[in-house]
Formats: C-alpha cells, sequence, structure tokens
C-alpha cells in the first residue's frame, strides 16, 4: 500500500492524498481545488498527478471548495466511482459546485471579453454547471459513528471535526493479506470552543494520520469576543468614517458565524441601526441548509434556539439574490456593511465590491478568516498599495483589516488536543498537510517533542509506501 500527496502538500488549498493498495485499487482522499496561487492556479487545477478513470472511490472529508471543488472536473476527466461523504457534506457541497461553475462560467465570459480585445484566444472553465449537476450522482452518504464497509477489505469510518456542518475526519481499516492498516485524515479541524458548533470527537488509535496544520504555529486571541471586534470595526467604518465595510467571507461556515454574532449585538441591544447585506446568493442557500441540521450545534446555540428561532436573524439583515441588486449597493452612498463571498477574495460578488470600494478612504475592507498569501486577500493584508482585480490596477486607499479569532480552523492547541486521543508510539507516521511549510516546520517540531516518532511534510506528487 502506497500513499501520493497531490494537493494541499505545503500549501492550504487543493487537499488530494492518493491511496493506492496492492490489488491495484485507488481511494483518493478529497478533490480539492487550488485556490489563491496566481497564476499558477489554472495550471495546478489541470494537472492530477493521477490517472481520474483509475479511482475506485473518493472519500470526502466536508463541503469547502478546496477539499471538494474538482469533484465535477474528476468525473469530467473520467472517474466513476462511488463518493462518500455525511449527509450535511451533500447537501453543501452540491450547491457549491454548481455555484462554483457558475463563478467560473461567469469570470472566463467576462476574461474573454478582454482576450478576443486584444487578439488572444478563448478560456475554458475547468468545468461547467452540467458537470457539477452530473457529479452529484455519484455522492453515498455515511452518517457520524459507524464503521461502513465499502468493499470487502475497506470500511470508513466518520467523526465530527466541528469544522462546518458535516465536517468530518475520515477513518480507514484497510485488510491486506490478513494484515489491517489503520489510517485517520484529518479533513480540517475545527475549535473546541468555536461558538456554533459542537467540538471534535475523540477517534481510533491510528497506524498514520494526515494531519492539516493551517494554524500549527499560532494562537486564536481569546480575550476579545467575536461580537465585539465585528462591533468596535463596524463603529469605525461606518459610524465614524461615514464610509462602507465590505466583509469578505466564506459563504459555508464564516458568514453564519458572522450573522450569529451580529444577532447577539441586536439581542444585546448594541447592534447600529444600518442596512447589513448578505450579497451572495449561496450563503443564503447555505445558510438555509445549516439550520436543516440543529443537531451539530453546540449546547450553547440549543439553548439560544429555545427563545429565538432564527439565530442568523436581526434587524437590518438584508438579502441580495439577484445581480442586479447586488450591482446597486455600488452606487449606494451610505454607510452599509456588505457580507460576501469568497473569504479569500478570489472569486465571488465581493471582487466586484472591492474594486469598487478599494479607492475610497472612507471605506474598510474586513477579512475574517486564513487567506492564501498570494491569493487578493492575502496581498491586501500584507499591505499592498497597489492590486489588479480583473485585470485593473486599483491604488489601495481603503482601510484593510483582519480579524484572525475568526477562524474555523483550529490553533496548535487545538491540533494537540486533537491528537490527545492517540497513542503516539503507536502511530508510525504522521503527515502534516494544509498548511504554510514554515509553518509545518514549526508545528513538527511541537509534535516531536510530544512523542510522535516520524513526522513528514510532504511535498506535492511525494508518494510513500505504507505498511
Amino acid at each position: 500500500m502506497k500513499i501520493a500527496f497531490h494537493g494541499a502538500a505545503r500549501t492550504v488549498t487543493g487537499s488530494k492524498h492518493l491511496i493506492t493498495l496492492k490489488s491495484g485499487k485507488k481511494i483518493l482522499l478529497d478533490c480539492g481545488m487550488f485556490q489563491g496561487l496566481g497564476k499558477e492556479t489554472d495550471v495546478l487545477n489541470r494537472d492530477w498527478g493521477f490517472y481520474p478513470p483509475e479511482v475506485d472511490y473518493l472519500v470526502l472529508s466536508h463541503a469547502h471548495i478546496d477539499h471538494s471543488g474538482l469533484i465535477p472536473k474528476l468525473v469530467k476527466d473520467g472517474f466513476r466511482g462511488k463518493i462518500f461523504c455525511t449527509p450535511g457534506t451533500r447537501e453543501l457541497t452540491e450547491v457549491l459546485l454548481e455555484d462554483s461553475a457558475g463563478i467560473q462560467e461567469d469570470e472566463v465570459k467576462y476574461i474573454n471579453k478582454r482576450r478576443a480585445a486584444a487578439g488572444q484566444g478563448y478560456l475554458q472553465p475547468l468545468y461547467n454547471t452540467e458537470d457539477a449537476k452530473k457529479a452529484s450522482g455519484f455522492f453515498i452518504t455515511v452518517e457520524y459513528g459507524n464503521w461502513f464497509a465499502i468493499e470487502e477489505g475497506i470500511e470508513l469510518l466518520y467523526t465530527d471535526v466541528g469544522h462546518i456542518i458535516g465536517s468530518a475526519a475520515v477513518h480507514l481499516k484497510i485488510k491486506e493479506n490478513d494484515k489491517t492498516t489503520r489510517i485517520s485524515f484529518s479533513g480540517d479541524v475545527g475549535r473546541y470552543r468555536d461558538v456554533i458548533l459542537r467540538s471534535p470527537q475523540i477517534f481510533p488509535q491510528a497506524d498514520y494520520i494526515l494531519l492539516e496544520s493551517t494554524y500549527g504555529n499560532s494562537l486564536h486571541d481569546l480575550h476579545t469576543t467575536t461580537p465585539d471586534q465585528i462591533l468596535q470595526w463596524i463603529e469605525k467604518a461606518c459610524l465614524q468614517k461615514k464610509g462602507k465595510l465590505v466583509v469578505p467571507a466564506f459563504s459555508v461556515g464564516r458568514t453564519q458565524e458572522i450573522l450569529f454574532a451580529l444577532n447577539q449585538l441586536e439581542l444585546e441591544r448594541r447592534l447600529p441601526d444600518l442596512d447589513y447585506f448578505v450579497d451572495s446568493p449561496l450563503s443564503v442557500k447555505a445558510t438555509e441548509i445549516i439550520k436543516n441540521y440543529p443537531q451539530y450545534f453546540n449546547n450553547t446555540i440549543q439553548k439560544i434556539l429555545q427563545s429565538d428561532q432564527d439565530p442568523f436573524g436581526f434587524k437590518g439583515l438584508k438579502l441580495i439574490k439577484t445581480v442586479e441588486e447586488s450591482k446597486l449597493l455600488n452606487f449606494r452612498n451610505e454607510p452599509c456593511v456588505i457580507i460576501s463571498a469568497s473569504g479569500m477574495a478570489e472569486g465571488g460578488r465581493v471582487k466586484h465590491h472591492i474594486s469598487n470600494t478599494i479607492e475610497n478612504s472612507r471605506n474598510t475592507i474586513l477579512f475574517t478568516g486564513y487567506c492564501e498569501p498570494h491569493s487578493l486577500g492575502g496581498r491586501l493584508i500584507a499591505g499592498a498599495t497597489e492590486v489588479t482585480i480583473f485585470g485593473v490596477y486599483h491604488q489601495v486607499n481603503a482601510e484593510i483589516g483582519s480579524i484572525r479569532s475568526m477562524s474555523a480552523h483550529g490553533d496548535y492547541e487545538d491540533l494537540s488536543q486533537f491528537l490527545a486521543c492517540q497513542n503516539p508510539r503507536e502511530v508510525k507516521t504522521l503527515f502534516l498537510v494544509h498548511g504554510e511549510y514554515d509553518v509545518q516546520q514549526d508545528f513538527r517540531n511541537r509534535l516531536l517533542k510530544k512523542g510522535f516518532l516520524d513526522v513528514q511534510i510532504p511535498e506535492r506528487h511525494f508518494e510513500m509506501g505504507l505498511g
């Protein structure tokens, strides 16, 4: 048996890890899209590093695009196997993939107009809406907490990791020649003090572990609550500077956390009397799906639901659905808050809002989670004074802010707690994935001190035998 790392290897996007058994059976863990890597991004997303028709099973950890976003392309390129995921992940992934296809189609049309004017050839999206719909027919749902027989000799268990609704760690028991190998893949690990979701669950002892490491060398700020931080930015951007506050936010997870915080402020009678726009049809759909899974909420939310039927709704909230409504926000002069996808500002409607607000010093752009350094969000957070959006240069005059403590990824203490159920001496190799290389090196040293014997940081397309 061997494993190869074809994405999220020394970077945080494009999660794809391929297990090949002695029998030739192939199991792919995640099928994520690379995001925010500049000109490299498209090339990376078209180069699999393996042959899709040979993959027998895809086991999906959760719905985020950097873990699921290339599923339609996998099917388009010949995959005909089965895709396993939790029920919540299936619902969210289906809407996320159709939205991703729509964004690609729209952006390619926009780009091709410019290319045609310059006498250049047309580009094609990675996949279209029909490809995304076709892919949904391959999904099979598996509930948390029960071993599921994929086929004879291969069993799957999902445990909740509290990252987003439906997110799971993947655990496999694979029997070859009367020997059973236990492999665990964390997906993305949530936080043990998440404001909405349950804490990550313990999981069975593993021989090999693939562990995400996004915040492997840092701790989140726990001294200031999310509602207080958001309120400070609203007061500064909208009440003092009389400008717009644009908040790039991932449609699944982050948007709902922001809405919950604003709802809390209203319940405490502290929410400023402004208009709060959610300009993302996907975010609206995702919020409705998330409301269908209250059993995944933590005890605090369960109690709130007894007196507040909608913990994501409040006075002043306006949901933008049409493109025309979205465009009208550009002509609005009154102070307001615009929450829009995507979180790294690499696509979607928020990119248009940033291009229309970034040159005005009255305005503020507030990032609420991790941004890949090469992404538009990453460059703005790093202090870029000029950026290119849709091929047009913009001076950065708007204030750029960041709330790092809102991340849905656990910090190194959360990740250490996630591993606390394991005997490190029984783990033959722990692979660090989904993280920047310098962060992973720091985290590797920390894990070695905790008793793990072999901690690897694989490069892209690195392959290693197991057993």
